[in-house]
């Protein structure tokens, strides 16, 4: 399914709590540097969307910062507010904010599951003027070699399957340019601009099959199928020796809340062009 339809899956966008742990201790972290960045015009109130377990949002609150999700999984709420980490359930796009506004709104691996037109709205209308917006997603870069074992594998056992999956590192640039693009038309936001920044992370053969298992196009497999393929992947994995380093790109979509309604966007030969 194409990135600015993905919302609209309601059954995929609220699976990942069907087993809430697994994602909390799974899924990969974000730099310190995307934070710094976020926080650097002095935000305190951080209204963070689709927080799930709270990952990114322990990053702000740790730094200091007032941080309130809104996560629409119970499940996936209730490990955040194990974190000390303050939830209300809801869907961003018909959440009530009771009139409540914020210094900066983020969203850490979860915009694309919200309304292309009616998010962008909705956060201009909960920030303070001027305040800005981050939208933020990790994806993979494998090890060539071990990309194209497991690309052979997906061909055989589940074709189809990694086409559009970030983990994977076959997403490309559809997430987070759809976000700017949303954004700049939206005419609510000035200043979009789309930042990288790199890190890495070390996996098991276990630690890997874990992690496969907190996204919504594996888990969602027959089991028996789900089964097959993550035996032959870790399979692979163990042929390379049972260990490997994947290089995250972490995107990053940035705007500032324009109460006037114009909009300016930084030109695609300069956007994503800033590692860090």
């Amino acid at each position: 399914m194409m990135t600015d339809m993905l919302h609209l899956d309601r059954r995929r966008a609220e699976s990942f709590g069907d087993d809430p742990h697994r994602y909390d201790r799974a899924r990969p972290t974000y730099p310190a540097a995307v934070v710094d960045d976020l926080l650097a015009g002095g935000a305190r109130r951080v209204l963070d969307v689709g927080c799930g377990t709270g990952r990114a949002a322990r990053l702000f609150a740790d730094r200091g910062a007032d941080v309130l999700g809104v996560e629409p999984d119970p499940r996936m709420a209730a490990v955040a507010r194990s974190h000390g980490i303050a939830v209300e359930d809801g869907v961003f796009e018909g959440w009530d904010p009771a009139g409540r506004t914020f210094d900066l709104v983020v969203s850490a691996q979860a915009w694309h599951w919200v309304d292309p037109v009616a998010g962008p709205a909705k956060a201009a209308s909960v920030l303070t003027p001027g305040g800005p917006i981050g939208l933020f997603w990790n994806l993979a870069v494998l090890p060539p070699d071990l990309k194209a074992a497991m690309d052979a594998v997906y061909r055989r056992l589940a074709p189809g399957l990694d086409r559009y999956s970030a983990v994977l590192g076959n997403a490309g640039p559809d997430r987070y340019e759809a976000a700017a693009d949303a954004l700049s038309a939206s005419g609510s936001f000035d200043h979009v601009a789309v930042r990288r920044y790199g890190h890495h992370r070390p996996y098991t053969t276990d630690a890997w099959c874990d992690h496969l298992l907190t996204h919504s196009d594996h888990a969602g497999l027959d089991p028996g199928r789900r089964r097959v393929l993550l035996a032959a992947i870790g399979d692979q994995i163990d042929r390379a020796g049972g260990r490997f380093v994947v290089r995250y790109d972490t995107w990053l979509v940035t705007g500032n809340e324009s109460s006037a309604g114009g909009t300016s966007r930084t030109t695609s030969a300069s956007r994503g062009r800033n590692s860090r």
